[in-house]
């Protein structure tokens, strides 16, 4: 059992993390800015915790194994994760990424495709900031898990692929994955790590 700080604990893809860290038997602290909505749950603790505050965060995920941030990253840039991390003393960080950093076959990254919606250009750039950031950290072991094209609500199906920093593309033409599915990935990398210091992917 890991003792797990989600950062970003009520958004959609954190409360995947904590249903699937609890179903696995994890201890969890759900930092968020109202963690009212998660209530009270055996196995987990809630902070209310502005991640921008520095030394709150530094203080609400001192003592864990593991931190996983969810939130988003035009709200809280790579510097205000990882120096608070760092200072705690919580040696891995995993990152719920995105998309736009992803390569298309000809090595361009998704986000400078034609046609990619404007309306996510400022957080998939600065996703793709982040990704440089920690890809220039030499202490903290991370790893930061891409999701497919399209991250939506859905079953959990445990059934889906890996990949590394190539946009995964189903049979069917469909770059997806449930969140439910992503919160698989993730919690198994935190506990079998097989991404030390990598950006990876997974999609259907």
């Amino acid at each position: 059992m890991s003792k797990i700080a989600i950062i970003g604990a009520t958004g959609r893809a954190g409360s995947q993390l904590l249903e699937e860290a609890l179903r696995r038997g994890h201890s969890v602290t759900a930092i968020a800015r109202n963690p009212a909505k998660i209530g009270q749950r055996a196995g987990v603790v809630s902070k209310a915790v502005d991640a921008l505050d520095s030394v709150a965060l530094q203080a609400a995920v001192a003592g864990h194994d593991v931190v996983i941030s969810a939130a988003h990253f035009s709200t809280l840039p790579a510097k205000a994760v990882i120096d608070p991390v760092k200072k705690a003393g919580v040696k891995r960080l995993l990152v719920v990424g995105g998309a736009g950093s992803l390569l298309l076959p000809d090595g361009s990254r998704v986000i400078d495709a034609a046609g990619f919606p404007a309306e996510y250009k400022a957080e998939a750039t600065a996703g793709s900031a982040f990704l440089d950031t920690l890809r220039q950290e030499k202490e903290l072991d991370w790893s930061f898990l891409s999701p497919s094209a399209e991250f939506v609500e859905g079953e959990r199906s445990a059934t889906f692929r890996l990949g590394q920093d190539h946009l995964l593309v189903s049979a069917e033409g469909r770059s997806w994955i449930t969140f439910a599915d992503y919160a698989i990935a993730l919690i198994d990398e935190v506990e079998a790590p097989k991404h030390s210091r990598q950006r990876f992917t997974v999609g259907y």
